[in-house]
């Protein structure tokens, strides 16, 4: 009775072995037709995990081969391009553990020859601004040819313009994860004859011009880390996602890396003022304006922050900063009117609340003239810049003609609404 057993055994292992060779030549034959469909369906009932040894790299050649065929026949399939990629790892870990490679080089060929497609269709819809679909074909090439690790950067700038916040946030922290650095080398030389520097694309090549005697001063170049970069662009996404910590800490990170980034230090203050914590904003921004005193935006936006926490004089002294260094800077004279403006409206509610008594009303007519005479200020600041520019600003002038009908000038009134052509 054992030994009747045992012989079972044997016969059904005979038969397991007997079946998947019919099905692996199944399989074969239709993969000579270029029938992918029919070969992946042959070997379906195949488990490559238990396969016998002897067929077992055959059939992830198989399932290999036809995933990666069906998946980039009409665009790019990513769940049956996955499968191809899954079985030509295990088939490249089996012919290794083998001694062999029966099927890796090809396989390998095959792989970035898809790559190859992959980034061409990318380039091709990136020109088209095609940007999300071209992000998807761009993560394609870094899945089918995992050292192009310049593609899953192309991946997030493209996702980035294609406005697909979430997605561009994954691929750059997937970038941080993997520590790619974007770092490119060119190498040159010198050119005897004519003293210009020529480039190549590897050193090899280099080395043999410099040895012919018609090259000189060979050096590798290597262009600066795109690490800073991404971060930063990581804590511009963050604030778009509302995440303001992360934000902070992206620029806090990448300015240890290059602490000379002044557009670092302004994105930070930006987070800070979207938090409404206009005093760190504000420090911010002293600290970018000390590294860059000639830069007109950098003044206006203290000016707003100064304005923000009714610092109207702080607020003042910046905006003159910046029509000092751009006299054309008409945002900064709307908001140097506008300061005098907020601070007249403060007023308001100092107003509203005196009563009826002699001493409150002679307080009251003293505020009404004391607003009255911010109000020219603002007024004053408008006129002086239409007479310096010697244009008719309808911006300008509708600012213009609300302080006036606000204090009841009148005829100041009238003749700005001329000027506006009402």
């Amino acid at each position: 009775m054992r030994n009747k057993l045992i012989m079972g055994v044997v016969l059904m292992t005979g038969m397991l072995s007997f079946g998947q060779k019919d099905e692996i030549k199944n399989a074969e034959k239709a993969l000579k037709k270029e029938a992918y469909t029919e070969a992946l369906d042959a070997v379906s009932s195949v488990d490559g995990a238990t396969a016998d040894d002897k067929y077992k790299g055959k059939y992830y050649y198989i399932v290999a081969k036809s995933n990666l065929e069906l998946g980039t026949k009409d665009g790019f399939d990513v769940p049956t391009i996955n499968k191809g990629l899954e079985a030509v790892d295990k088939l490249i870990a089996f012919e290794e553990q083998e001694g062999k490679s029966k099927y890796t080089d090809e396989l390998k060929q095959l792989r970035a020859d898809k790559a190859q497609t992959a980034a061409t269709a990318a380039y091709e819809k990136y020109k088209a601004e095609n940007y999300a679909s071209a992000s998807q074909d761009y993560e394609m090439v870094f899945k089918l040819s995992p050292v192009d690790t310049t593609m899953m950067y192309y991946a997030a700038v493209s996702a980035g313009l294609a406005k697909e916040y979430d997605r561009t946030t994954a691929l750059y922290e997937g970038l941080l994860d993997m520590g790619y650095e974007g770092v490119d080398v060119t190498y040159v030389a010198i050119e005897k004859e004519t003293g210009e520097e020529k480039s190549w694309g590897d050193a090899a090549t280099r080395d043999l011009m410099v040895k012919s005697g018609d090259y000189i001063n060979p050096e590798d170049k290597k262009s600066v880390s795109k690490r800073s970069e991404i971060v930063k662009n990581l804590g511009v996404l963050y604030i778009q996602l509302g995440e303001n910590d992360k934000a902070i800490k992206a620029f806090e990170t990448a300015r240890e890396a290059d602490p000379n980034d002044i557009n670092l230090i302004i994105n930070e203050a930006t987070i800070y003022y979207q938090m409404e914590d206009y005093s760190k904003f504000k420090e911010l921004m002293a600290e970018a304006s000390a590294m860059a005193p000639d830069n007109a935006d950098i003044q206006y936006n203290i000016g707003v922050a100064n304005g923000q926490m009714k610092d109207y004089e702080g607020a003042r002294a910046a905006y003159k900063k910046a029509l000092e260094i751009k006299p054309d800077y008409k945002n900064a004279v709307l908001n140097l009117s506008g300061s005098y403006i907020d601070e007249a409206n403060g007023l308001i509610e100092e107003l509203n609340k005196l009563g009826n008594t002699q001493e409150e009303i002679k307080k009251y007519n003293a505020l009404v003239e004391k607003r009255e005479g911010i109000y020219k200020k603002s007024a004053e600041v408008l006129e002086e810049y239409l007479k310096a520019s010697g244009t008719n600003d309808s911006d300008i002038l509708e600012q213009l003609k609300q302080i006036y009908g606000a204090i009841g000038d009148s005829e100041n009134y009238a003749r700005v609404k001329g000027l506006l052509g009402e």
